[in-house]
């Protein structure tokens, strides 16, 4: 038997890629990325240009399709591979990525009688416009003590499922009623190529607050927030809730023939974006946290039993790999903190000797970085530009930096800005080992692991443990993948457990970033101002962010300026 191969399809927020995989080893054949035609939707819809209010985030679900038809086919004609030998497919997605459907399975946006009305269409993971009932769903589950809070850091967020379709409930009820099904994107696609729809477990469970044993939350709780969505779990979230790694279905010829693909080719149930990267690095037993990092940080890891973590964003039976309890929690900024100083803060004279160098900006000030001890500086910075995702959960605090003089320079901030993301992830990891669950190693995929060595080593140094990192560019495209090997079964030539696929296909560098323990020495001193700082500003000694934050919306918030 030759060769067989999977693809992984990875939908982000602005494009999606897909990625050819040899079964054997995990080595990436070909890759073709498709920009989605109408890019995020935040202005107006498409077509009858109807305005969109702030916070709105939306898509456009034929972009999605369009991936498949387009990218599919050219990872297939690059690699010269026979579509037989394409047993499996995988896809990952950005969630909570939702939208509405009807019995038939079609986007209600794109039928003319509900194209023009907002809600008919994808709402983003970054959709922030549901806060007001997110807010509500809150204060409902903590007054009535609802067990599953717990399970979210004790907060559940706008971008999530309950609080998406309670907004369409209250600003559009004639599309709630016309709903047949709110589904995940990642479900629906697969639903479109198999004619299968099938809800998976780690989308239902950190978005949805679905639970393998006690389901969704009761429909008690969901009349106490509004009579009308009593029923919204039995009806329009109904539909069997199956693990990763599932079969959702074979690919259909009609689709196949779009593709380019056999009809036939196992099609594995969706999966989460961040979370598919787990077992592409290899990491599918407990104590292995994995930082998927880029413009924020997604923080997982495996349990083999449930328990509170303050702050966490959710812990889920069978949410990452089948048998263990997932656990997530997360840094709202990181990336975006040290583009934001690029962007808005650094000096021209940083722009002008990165260029004489031949260097880019961020390369440059990460050289100059590294010629500093920890501490030099005399700087330290709380990481919460974004606000605080964990173990705060508090999205109205901000960024502080401390210890400037009339002899700070660029790259020392820099450097602060750095160590503050670094501080955070001890934060969690140290909230993980407070409440028993144990972290003995790191392991880091993304953007920013391949491209700075320096913030790599910071974290090893900060945490005190070995750094281990993706070889794989494309980690999630490689875990949707591998779940489209299990979906096809040893027999078809793929594998019987993500377990298996793992053991074959995940790839880690042979270089590690190990501590040094001169450095772990005094970022430990660090650290314990951070966490003085942390808790001053964070646990309300101080509400001064949110007092200033109150001040700036009382003169017309941060878009008006005096000239």
């Amino acid at each position: 038997m030759g060769n067989k191969y999977a693809i992984g399809v990875d939908y982000g927020t602005q494009s999606g890629r897909a990625v050819l995989v040899d079964l054997a080893d995990g080595a990436e054949i070909a890759e073709h990325v498709t920009p989605y035609r109408h890019h995020v939707i935040d202005e107006a819809l498409p077509a009858s240009g109807i305005k969109l209010e702030h916070d709105w985030a939306l898509q456009h679900p034929l972009d999605y399709i369009e991936v498949l038809e387009t990218s599919v086919p050219a990872v297939m004609e690059e690699s010269g591979v026979d579509p037989a030998d394409v047993i499996g497919l995988g896809i990952d997605f950005t969630a909570c990525t939702m939208l509405p459907i009807d019995a038939a399975g079609q986007p209600l946006c794109l039928q003319e009688a509900h194209k023009d009305n907002p809600h008919s269409w994808v709402k983003l993971w970054k959709h922030h416009a549901a806060q007001d009932e997110a807010n509500r769903i809150n204060e409902v589950a903590a007054a009535r003590d609802e067990k599953w809070l717990a399970r979210y850091g004790d907060k559940i967020s706008s971008e999530w499922m309950l609080a998406k379709a309670w907004q369409i409930l209250n600003e559009a009820p004639e599309i709630y009623e016309k709903a047949d099904q709110f589904l995940e994107a990642a479900d629906w696609v697969v639903g479109q190529m198999t004619g299968n729809f099938a809800r998976n477990s780690c989308a239902a469970g950190y978005k949805a607050n679905w639970h393998k044993a006690e389901g969704y939350p009761s429909r008690e709780f969901l009349a106490a927030l509004d009579p009308r969505l009593a029923e919204l779990t039995e009806t329009k979230l109904r539909g069997k809730v199956e693990p990763l790694g599932t079969k959702a279905g074979e690919l259909t010829p009609a689709f196949a023939a779009r593709m380019g693909l056999a009809a036939g080719t196992a099609i594995a149930v969706g999966n989460v974006d961040a979370h598919a990267g787990v077992p592409g690095v290899g990491v599918v037993t407990p104590g292995k946290l994995v930082m998927a990092m880029g413009t924020s940080l997604c923080h997982m890891l495996l349990g083999t039993e449930e328990k509170e973590v303050e702050g966490m964003c959710g812990v889920v039976e069978d949410g990452i790999i089948p048998g263990y309890y997932g656990y997530e929690a997360g840094q709202s900024a990181v990336g975006d903190i040290f583009e934001w100083y690029v962007e808005e803060a650094a000096p021209a004279y940083v722009f002008k000797e990165a260029e004489a160098a031949g260097e880019h900006v961020h390369a440059y000030l990460t050289r100059r970085a590294e010629e500093l001890a920890p501490g030099q500086s005399g700087l330290l910075a709380l990481d919460w530009w974004n606000g605080n995702r964990s173990v705060l959960v508090d999205t109205d605090l901000t960024g502080v930096l401390l210890g400037m003089t009339l002899q700070t320079k660029p790259w020392e901030i820099y450097r602060a800005l750095l160590e503050a993301t670094a501080f955070g992830t001890r934060k969690i990891v140290e909230a993980f080992h407070a409440s028993g669950v144990e972290v003995n190693e790191l392991y880091a995929c993304g953007g920013l692991p391949q491209k700075n060595r320096l913030l790599m080593q910071i974290y090893a140094d900060v945490t005190n443990r070995e750094i281990k990192i993706a070889a794989s560019k494309q980690t999630p495209a490689l875990g949707a993948a591998m779940f489209g090997a299990v979906a096809a079964g040893a027999e078809k030539g793929g594998y019987d457990s993500i377990v298996d696929a793992a053991a074959a296909m995940a790839r880690v560098r042979e270089e590690t970033f190990k501590p040094n323990p001169e450095s772990v020495a005094l970022y430990d001193k660090l650290y314990e101002e951070y966490n003085r700082l942390h808790d001053y500003f964070g646990r309300g000694d101080n509400d001064v962010m949110k007092r200033l934050k109150a001040v700036r919306e009382s003169v017309g918030g941060n878009r008006t300026y005096v000239q």
